[in-house]
């Protein structure tokens, strides 16, 4: 009976593996973009803490200043700068492990099998 439960327990390792190939490349398009958006972001921020900045100092004053409304100016997207930067750290690591298990699933059988996928410029000029 040990026989049979060999084989049926490679081939759940099979079907598991396969689920996550299905998976691996819209999960790194999907990373890619936030990763993007993330940087976008990133940079946004950046300009609109440089605009305050240059702003609050026109008029004389000190961004480092210990006062209450120079504090005010420099936490006011230090959320959103941690929750983006979070954010891109989770989406570049998914993006890695997903580039990792298409990388390691390349050059396996199925994906050698030809599912009458790929059209030839003579099928695809035919109506």
């Amino acid at each position: 009976m040990e026989e049979h439960q060999e084989p049926q327990a490679a081939a759940n390792d099979q079907i598991s593996a396969d689920g996550i190939v299905k998976y691996a490349r819209p999960a790194l398009i999907a990373a890619a973009a936030v990763v993007i958006v993330s940087l976008a972001l990133l940079a946004v921020i950046f300009a609109l803490d440089t605009f305050n900045a240059t702003v609050y100092s026109v008029g004389g004053k000190n961004i480092n200043d210990p006062s209450d409304e120079a504090r005010d100016i420099r936490e006011l997207y230090s959320a959103v700068r941690v929750g983006s930067v979070v954010v891109l750290i989770a989406s570049a690591a998914t993006a890695v492990a997903a580039a990792i298990v298409l990388f390691r699933r390349r050059n396996s059988p199925q994906n050698r099998e030809d599912n009458g996928e790929n059209l030839g410029f003579d099928d695809l000029a035919d109506p």
